[in-house]
């Protein structure tokens, strides 16, 4: 897999990677991470994806990354792992 670029952002660390033919969009918020393949054929040219990261799109990964770490709160109360 091969670097390509970090993107800033004030909530999230996020890293855009090219491997075998797809775009890896590796998104990070504390222990969460989505990922997002995008086949280099669904784009023109890399900066294509960075248009994609508009803010309904990024407002979308925040409630994900809220919902998933709600998931994992309830199941360590489930467990009674706290």
């Amino acid at each position: 897999m091969r670097f390509v670029q970090d993107i800033p952002h004030p909530l999230f660390r996020i890293g855009l990677y090219a491997w075998n033919g797809k775009y890896i969009l590796k998104i990070d918020a504390g222990p969460y991470e989505q990922t997002y393949k995008v086949s280099d054929t669904d784009v023109i040219e890399e900066t294509d994806i960075l248009t994609m990261l508009d803010e309904p799109f990024l407002q979308r990964i925040a409630e994900r990354f809220r919902d998933m770490d709600a998931d994992w709160q309830a199941t360590i109360e489930r467990h009674e792992l706290n």
